[in-house]
């Protein structure tokens, strides 16, 4: 199993404020996703390029569960997330932990959404 991970979600309270933060930070647009449980859920989904590397997800907001207060960390791929790093707090977010080096590995900034998740984003820069 070379990469495991295939997709992700993001819980959400808000889909409206959500939805413009991430559009906000990572200069990305959103698609509706049909809802497969009547009415119970509203998801929208990050664009996806079945031909490249990385995992596509979406924003969910679902009846009965709640965003923030998970262990789970989803990194964002980015050329110097120091870049994204400075739209976070103007969009509505926090800054965790500022751009730092992880050595050969690159970059990483950690960050709180609007809806109190914790994510990341990363870079080789």
């Amino acid at each position: 199993m070379s990469n495991p991970v295939c997709w992700f979600e993001i819980y959400v309270n808000d889909m409206q404020r959500a939805k413009q933060f991430y559009q906000t930070v990572l200069s990305t647009e959103f698609s509706l996703l049909s809802d497969p449980t009547d009415n119970q859920m509203e998801m929208w989904a990050f664009p996806s390029d079945m031909n490249r590397y990385g995992a596509s997800g979406s924003l969910v907001k679902m009846h009965g569960i709640e965003a923030g207060g998970n262990s789970t960390i989803i990194y964002f791929e980015s050329k110097d997330c120091a870049v994204e790093e400075q739209k976070i707090e103007a969009a509505g977010g926090k800054i965790h932990q500022p751009k730092m080096s992880i050595g050969e590995h690159g970059h990483i900034v950690l960050a709180i959404d609007t809806e109190g998740n914790l994510f990341g984003l990363h870079s080789m820069q």
